[in-house]
């Protein structure tokens, strides 16, 4: 490679790279957060149960466990900038499966395109997050990650706004009844509006291989960390820092699936009329906690206080939505009524504010997971990346829960355990660094 090397934790000009990498962290969130709007869109022209809707996020996220680690290898091979140009690659690709997918309204033609985009951000995020933690101070990592998270989730609240406006745009009757009473000729022609969409879109990242490819993103190695306490350690899983972390991601981005995810079929099956926006949402309450990251962290509380918070308030958010009302809007009323944006029951609110509960913990849980690891780095990455499987496992099972339960509401239990594990590592996993 023909980088110019930038040594890690020495200051230096990271501004260039920080828009080129904000804007990669911005196709990732409009690619993910995409299918928030998609399951209830797919539910109504492939007539789908519940649990064949997240089969959506079950094939995506499984393409990062499938692919994280002989993406780490191929990391290795091509170094972080040509990796990124090749996952953008991957995904254009996955982006032109959604034409026939939608000219056949074929839902299996769908999962595959879905599982090459998956495929694709695999490698983005595995270059792209430990780039970020290394381009400065270690201390400062999370305020970093956490103003890439906000470029993240705010294309989170733009693309079911962008989503629902493209598709329903000449239909008077959006109403869940009315969607679901659709003739079979009126659901393929929904399905094919899905064609320009991602036509623009693979366009789109073809362009953005090109701004990669001959950008001046600087080479980082991470062999130049000083790694202490790692002598006589040969492998990756001698860091027990990275695999507890790595199931912490796991139970964390199923939550932040399940909350992104499922509040759109929440609302629909509570006859909420504008459920296709809903993820919108919760990304909004993602953004709040990332500008808290970026304005706290670590002026005024440390990643581990962020870590620990996120935990807690992950917890209380969980009893709201399994205890509280799908009738009332109390809570939305005092907190968004004001807005003049439209209020939801009591039970949606509590999903949305999900968002702003765990938005911390992943710009929290890379640094203290990487940190250390020197040459180890690019596989810590990896096993990292591995625990976004989380997202497709957690959210599938939350599926099966809500249609054997006969009801969404009581299957967001689900999000206990993950949140406490999450309050274990906070207080005690990540300061492991021997079994």
């Amino acid at each position: 490679m023909v980088d110019t090397t930038m040594p890690t934790g020495q200051a230096r000009s990271s501004v260039i790279p920080m828009i080129i990498i904000g804007v990669l962290f911005f196709i990732f969130g409009f690619v993910t957060w995409l299918n928030g709007a998609l399951i209830p869109f797919l539910q109504i022209i492939c007539d789908l149960s519940e649990t064949e809707a997240f089969l959506v996020t079950f094939f995506f996220y499984g393409a990062y466990f499938v692919m994280a680690l002989p993406m780490s290898f191929v990391l290795d091979r091509t170094g972080y900038r040509n990796g990124m140009a090749l996952g953008l690659g991957i995904m254009a690709v996955g982006a032109l499966i959604f034409i026939p997918a939608a000219l056949a309204a074929s839902f299996p033609i769908f999962l595959a395109a879905l599982f090459m985009l998956g495929a694709g951000l695999t490698i983005l995020q595995t270059a792209s997050n430990p780039y970020i933690v290394m381009m400065g101070p270690k201390e400062s990592a999370a305020t970093r990650i956490s103003i890439m998270g906000l470029i993240n989730k705010g294309a989170g609240v733009v693309v079911p706004i962008v989503f629902a406006a493209v598709i329903f745009s000449d239909m008077g009757d959006t109403s869940p009844a009315a969607l679901e009473a659709l003739s079979a000729a009126e659901k393929q022609a929904l399905s094919e509006k899905l064609i320009m969409p991602y036509l623009y879109m693979a366009g789109a990242l073809v362009a953005l291989i090109g701004l990669v490819k001959f950008s001046n993103l600087p080479h980082i190695d991470p062999e130049e960390e000083v790694t202490e306490g790692a002598d006589g350690k040969t492998s990756i899983l001698n860091f027990p820092q990275v695999i507890l972390g790595a199931v912490a991601l796991f139970g964390y981005v199923g939550v932040e699936v399940i909350a992104g995810d499922s509040i759109g079929s929440f609302g629909k099956a509570l006859g909420v009329s504008h459920f296709a926006t809903l993820t919108s949402y919760t990304m909004v309450c993602m953004t709040i906690g990332y500008i808290i990251g970026v304005t706290c962290i670590p002026r005024f509380i440390s990643q581990r206080q962020a870590l620990l918070g996120s935990a807690i308030a992950g917890t209380i958010c969980i009893l709201g939505v399994t205890l509280s009302s799908t009738e009332s809007t109390l809570v939305a009323d005092v907190l968004i009524g004001w807005t003049g944006v439209p209020v939801v029951p009591n039970a949606v609110m509590f999903v949305a504010l999900m968002g702003l509960a765990h938005a911390l913990v992943w710009p929290a849980l890379w640094p203290l997971a990487l940190e250390g690891l020197g040459k180890f780095t690019a596989q810590g990455s990896a096993l990292l990346i591995m625990g976004i499987l989380g997202g497709g496992v957690l959210s599938l099972t939350f599926g099966a829960l809500a249609e054997s339960l006969g009801a969404m509401q009581p299957a967001y239990w689900i999000g206990l355990p993950c949140y406490l594990y999450i309050l274990f590592y906070a207080l005690k996993g990540h300061k492991m660094r021997s079994w």
